[in-house]
């Protein structure tokens, strides 16, 4: 018998109802999947938590994660589209940094959630 499971089947439906009427919307929770999705890669982690610490250009971070610039750079782009990182021109120059602070959150709370593991 498994202990993480219920022995008998006795929905409260009123319970269910108010989870249900709490829930995001679909389009929400699909965005929210793809964020995580994104975070679920431990080389894209790494550049998000050097972005963290300070901006940084491709070949800095190509340099950082030991990897080619163009390898980063497809990286990057995948977590642009997910609004996870941000960039500026400079000249001939592309500077790259955390999207906003809630991008850092999630990092730092996913790093403590796993230190506690």
């Amino acid at each position: 018998m498994e202990k993480d499971i219920c022995l008998t089947t006795c929905v409260d439906q009123q319970r269910v109802a108010r989870v249900v009427q709490g829930l995001p919307a679909e389009p929400l929770l699909l965005g929210a999947a793809e964020i995580f999705k994104m975070l679920a890669d431990p080389n894209r982690l790494r550049l998000l938590h050097a972005l963290a610490q300070e901006e940084l250009c491709v070949c800095d971070l190509a340099e950082l994660v030991e990897t080619s610039a163009s390898a980063v750079s497809h990286q990057l782009r995948l977590l642009r589209t997910a609004r996870l990182v941000a960039c500026r021109r400079e000249g001939k120059m592309v500077y790259y940094r955390l999207d906003d602070d809630h991008v850092g959150r999630l990092l730092r709370e996913g790093l403590r959630h796993a230190e506690e593991g």
